[in-house]
């Protein structure tokens, strides 16, 4: 539907491309639907920051074709089995990855329904009639315990965290394809995960609200977009699972508010490759006013494009902040005695969790970890004292 087209291109042996690991398929993503170039970006950067395994790596590239300049691209990683990829085991009835796919029908593509939703099968790419067996009942098998509202049996079959981490990413930028096309799930090891993400061009209300009732609501900072789609229509009505989704929310609410704010990320990506954008669009020759008919039409200049992007992750922010009550949340970031403050005390506890002279339970632990690196250690002691002290 566009001129400027993606691509996936193929080495004849593995390479690693600017440290993201070896493979021989890679991507190039065009954000032909996004006039800013950055929602793709954004969103993978959360992902990472939420710690969804598997998420793409990343960079922002120009490219050159038949000798012709084709403009600013993102190179990035295919969503695809691989040791430095998405690491399953895909021989026999073992590991396997699907693309929640509700119409399109791509030509080599086993498809599947269970539990009421549509599945193509990614991995394995060419599955025998045993494998496809296999997926599909073992989908049903999920989605049933999912649907059963047994807790204790969820956690066990479900991994909890990543299709929390999940719902937050899609939730906050509400990704307008999550019901239709693009959505990943993998079963590793006796467990399903939600994830890697995958194409967001059309998010953070880059979507034409006259289109139709579902971009309407994907358009609008405020309401919940997620929470009915896919497995999450039930996981959502569940109080448990909402409480680890405003935990996840405000574990993270740093880095979100940084998303907007005047110098933040989205200046700084918009500073450091000002030159870039100007080439795609003045020399390569692509229109900032490109249009199809399910994205917002876009403003007459990049800047203001981009003060649209910015506006709307804030009033995003700012819904869903009042919506989770994020300010009367027991074990908030830093919090690791859930009594509300975050003080010197906090740091003690992280000091002696630390020394091995107390244990933390998993919500201590998701509040000590201030620094967002796995690890409880002094250097989370220490930003939770300057937290206190500011």
């Amino acid at each position: 539907m566009t001129a400027k087209k993606s691509f996936t291109f193929k080495f004849d042996k593995k390479k690693d491309l600017f440290g993201m690991g070896k493979g021989k398929k890679w991507v190039l993503l065009a954000n032909a639907f996004d006039p800013t170039l950055l929602r793709n970006y954004i969103a993978f950067d959360f992902a990472q920051e939420l710690g969804i395994a598997y998420t793409s790596n990343q960079k922002i590239v120009e490219l050159w074709l038949d000798g012709k300049f084709r403009g600013c691209y993102i190179l990035t990683e295919p969503v695809q089995e691989g040791k430095d990829r998405v690491d399953i085991d895909i021989d026999g009835t073992k590991d396997f990855m699907l693309e929640y796919e509700r119409l399109r029908t791509d030509e080599g593509t086993t498809y599947i329904t269970a539990g009421g939703l549509r599945f193509g099968i990614s991995e394995p790419d060419e599955p025998g009639d045993g494998q496809v067996s296999y997926i599909t009942d073992t989908m049903n098998r999920l989605a049933n315990i999912i649907n059963s509202g047994n807790e204790n049996e969820i956690k066990a079959n479900i991994d909890i965290e990543s299709f929390t981490k999940f719902y937050v990413l899609n939730e906050f930028i509400k990704t307008n394809d999550f019901n239709f096309s693009s959505v990943f799930f993998y079963y590793k090891d006796g467990r399903l995960y939600a994830g890697p993400p995958w194409d967001y061009d059309l998010t953070m209300g880059n979507v034409n609200k006259d289109f139709s009732a579902n971009s309407a609501a994907a358009f609008e900072t405020d309401g919940e977009y997620i929470n009915g789609k896919l497995f999450y229509g039930r996981l959502c009505s569940y109080d448990w699972f909402m409480d680890k989704v405003r935990l996840e929310y405000e574990h993270h609410s740093r880095y979100i508010r940084n998303l907007y704010a005047d110098g933040g990320l989205i200046d700084k990506l918009a500073d450091n490759y000002s030159e870039v954008f100007s080439r795609n669009y003045n020399e390569a020759g692509w229109q900032i006013r490109y249009l199809i008919n399910v994205m917002m039409y876009p403003l007459p200049t990049y800047e203001e494009n981009l003060d649209f992007l910015k506006s709307w992750c804030a009033g995003r922010d700012k819904w869903l902040s009042d919506f989770y009550r994020i300010d009367t949340l027991p074990y908030r970031l830093g919090d690791c005695d859930g009594n509300g403050v975050v003080n010197i005390n906090d740091a003690t506890l992280v000091q002696k969790h630390a020394a091995m002279l107390i244990t933390f339970n998993n919500e201590q632990k998701s509040a000590a970890d201030i620094n967002h690196d796995g690890k409880i250690n002094i250097g989370d002691a220490t930003s939770i004292q300057r937290a206190a002290i500011n």
